[in-house]
C-alpha cells in the first residue's frame, strides 16, 4: 500500500498526473462533443416527428368541417401550437405553419387542385 501511495505522491509532485489528466481530456473532448451533437440531432428529429404527427391529426380532424381553407389552416395551426405548448415545446409560428402545410399536402382527404397551363 505504501508503494502505491509513494507512486501517486511522485506523480503529483512531478506534475505528471496533471499532464496525464490534460492529455486524457484533450483526447476525450472530441468524442464528448460528438456525442452531444448526436444527442441534439436525435432530439430535433424526435421533435419534428412529433410535430408532424400532431399536424396530421389536426388536419384530419378538420377535413369534414364546413369552413374555408384558410379558416381550417388557421385552426389547425392553433391546435398544433396548443398541443406543442402543452408538451413543453415553444415553437416559432413559421415552423408550425410549415408542418400544417405539409400535413395538408400529404393528406389523402384534402382535395388536390390541378392547374391547367395555357398554351
Amino acid at each position: 500500500m505504501k508503494v502505491i501511495n509513494d507512486i501517486i505522491e511522485w506523480l503529483v509532485q512531478t506534475g505528471l498526473l496533471s499532464v496525464l489528466a490534460i492529455f486524457l481530456l484533450k483526447q476525450l473532448k472530441p468524442v464528448l462533443d460528438n456525442k452531444a451533437e448526436h444527442a441534439s440531432t436525435e432530439q430535433s428529429k424526435a421533435l419534428w416527428t412529433l410535430l408532424e404527427q400532431v399536424a396530421d391529426m389536426a388536419v384530419t380532424s378538420l377535413v369534414g368541417q364546413d369552413k374555408s381553407g384558410r379558416e381550417k389552416f388557421d385552426e389547425a395551426s392553433m391546435i398544433v401550437n396548443d398541443v406543442m405548448k402543452k408538451q413543453g415545446y415553444k415553437l416559432d409560428s413559421q415552423v408550425i405553419h410549415t408542418a400544417v402545410q405539409s400535413a395538408y399536402e400529404k393528406s389523402d382527404l384534402t382535395p388536390t387542385v390541378k392547374i391547367k397551363e395555357d398554351k
